[in-house]
């Protein structure tokens, strides 16, 4: 997994009781008929790694176990309706409660899968709200035990990484399975990255060391008015960050921001490490544009398991805009770890959450083969993919111009069907798939962003940076919309696209590789940046 700077009410029966070995799955689970988990397997691992052998068997692994959502397709419609602008259900989420009441699973079910791991020798960690995430862990041979399938170790050919991973499909007993959408953990091939691109700057007061808040608030029109007072705002993160500097760039723009906050999950990222930049980019941004805004900071491991607990924590917490800047290609997942992550994004979606992630800074390749492809988040329907820019201002800090970024990731996912809301858009080259960006914001690493960090000021750019621009917007918004008693935004895809780019500084010059600018919304920027005044007062109709 990558950053993009450039760069899960507990339900306690399940988990907290000491089941007795069911005698059908101590005794027969090796002869019961199983069923394989689809997708959830590398593709490719024999062509692009050579397997170097097994992994020991006392290793401990944790993994993340997704359960299917009840009622099929209801939770889509669900969403829909609560976040189409149009709809009488809009803004009528659901509490934390009342969405596991009616889409999580049964506490029988969870206590069906629970028996069954505890069974095989695993231990039971938490089982999430919503009854539709459960943690586990444990020896290699307990999980090729659980998930009949072997672990073996790989190098792999571009890279030279060794990694683990299941050498097929994880299997289940067939009332297991049918429960079951993913196993996150079965692999540590893919880490999300950062790309930092920061450059070390003196003075650090102007577009030559970065735009500082005052020049990022003119160039999208933010009001003074609005400043994020008793908003809440999440960042996911695989790193850490030292609050010193933090402070640092608070008092040096005189933004008296409330220091963030930080919540581990699965024991958090360990050491400070080079994505500490990112961390400290995503808090200053925030701040800059949100400067009272209570940001909380969720810390997690680096990997498949850490990564779905990590989105379910948020959701957990009820923290209504989220900003991502981290991520990976499509095609460097499995097909059931996205949809791991898209069931907890759909779950935050239909409580009122919203969700913002970098497109990526490797243009039109995310990937980096010589195609065409997109990130993952970005690309997910659940998500506002957010793309960059180069942001102009003028000597009083107002929107001059803007084109679109080289290194903006764009194009068509090659996982998800177009969503109906961006049908009004659809693009030939989209095939009929997800379209991405949704929106985008200033990315252009010279002149970046002025950031304070590891006890420097630097320069970054990325779409890291157009990140939380977009989630500060949220932000202010929801406290706008909260002052005229209408509900948070939420899943905002839907109304921005309804907007028709009312509100938007519409980017016609610039490309990212295989895709131009255009005029409306098109593959390098999406709809473009935000007017923040007139953006809000279109949504609030």
């Amino acid at each position: 997994m990558k950053s993009r700077l450039k760069l899960v009410g507990l339900l306690a029966a399940p988990a907290l009781i000491t089941a007795v070995v069911p005698t059908a799955y101590a005794a027969n689970a090796p002869h019961a008929p199983r069923a394989a988990l689809a997708g959830d397997v590398l593709a490719g691992l024999g062509r692009n790694a050579t397997r170097t052998g097994d992994v020991a068997a006392t290793k401990r692994i944790s993994v993340a176990i997704s359960l299917a959502p009840r009622g099929g397709n209801a939770l889509d419609t669900f969403v829909a309706g609560v976040s189409d602008p149009h709809s009488a259900a809009y803004g009528h989420y659901l509490t934390r409660s009342r969405f596991a009441a009616r889409f999580g699973r049964t506490g029988a079910e969870v206590d069906r899968l629970t028996r069954y791991l505890r069974a095989q020798g695993l231990t039971v960690g938490k089982v999430h709200s919503g009854n539709l995430l459960v943690d586990a862990s444990g020896t290699a041979a307990q999980l090729e035990k659980t998930f009949g399938t072997r672990l073996s170790t790989w190098k792999d050919s571009a890279s030279g990484r060794s990694f683990y991973a299941n050498d097929s499909a994880p299997t289940l007993p067939r009332d297991v399975a049918s429960l079951v959408s993913d196993v996150a953990g079965l692999n540590n091939r893919v880490r999300l990255h950062h790309q930092a691109v920061p450059r070390t700057v003196s003075p650090h007061n102007g577009p030559g060391g970065g735009y500082t808040p005052a020049q990022l608030k003119g160039g999208y029109s933010v009001s003074g008015t609005y400043t994020g007072s008793g908003q809440r705002i999440a960042l996911l993160e695989f790193d850490g960050f030292q609050q010193s500097n933090i402070t640092k760039y608070d008092t040096n723009y005189g933004l008296g921001s409330p220091a963030p906050t930080v919540q581990k999950v699965d024991g958090g990222s360990g050491s400070l490490g080079d994505g500490q930049v990112e961390v400290e980019l995503d808090i200053e941004v925030l701040h800059a544009i949100a400067p009272k805004a209570n940001v909380t900071v969720f810390e997690g491991p680096n990997s498949d398991a850490g990564e779905v607990d990590t989105y379910q924590a948020i959701v957990d917490s009820g923290i209504p805009t989220t900003s991502i800047s981290w991520g990976a290609s499509e095609s460097d997942r499995t097909t059931s770890n996205i949809n791991a992550v898209d069931a907890v994004f759909k779950a935050g979606a239909a409580q009122g959450l919203g969700f913002y992630a970098a497109s990526g800074d490797d243009g039109s390749d995310d990937a980096g083969n010589g195609g065409t492809s997109v990130d993952y988040p970005a690309s997910d329907p659940y998500v506002t993919g957010v793309g960059g820019t180069k942001l102009t201002v003028t000597s009083g800090n107002a929107w001059s111009k803007e084109v679109a970024w080289s290194g903006g990731g764009g194009g068509r996912s090659s996982v998800f069907k177009i969503p109906s809301w961006q049908t009004a858009v659809q693009k030939s080259a989209g095939g009929g798939y997800r379209q991405v960006p949704d929106v985008s914001a200033h990315a252009n690493p010279s002149p970046g962003v002025s950031v304070y960090s590891q006890g420097s000021w630097f320069s970054v750019g990325g779409t890291s940076a157009a990140a939380p621009e977009w989630a500060a917007f949220a932000a202010l918004y929801n406290q706008q919309a909260a002052a005229s008693g209408k509900a948070d935004l939420g899943f905002a895809n839907p109304a921005l696209y309804a907007a028709s780019g009312t509100g938007f500084h519409d980017i016609t010059s610039g490309s990212n590789g295989a895709y131009s600018a255009a005029t409306g919304w098109d593959f390098t920027t999406g709809w473009g940046s935000y007017n923040a005044a007139t953006l809000a007062g279109k949504l609030l109709g």
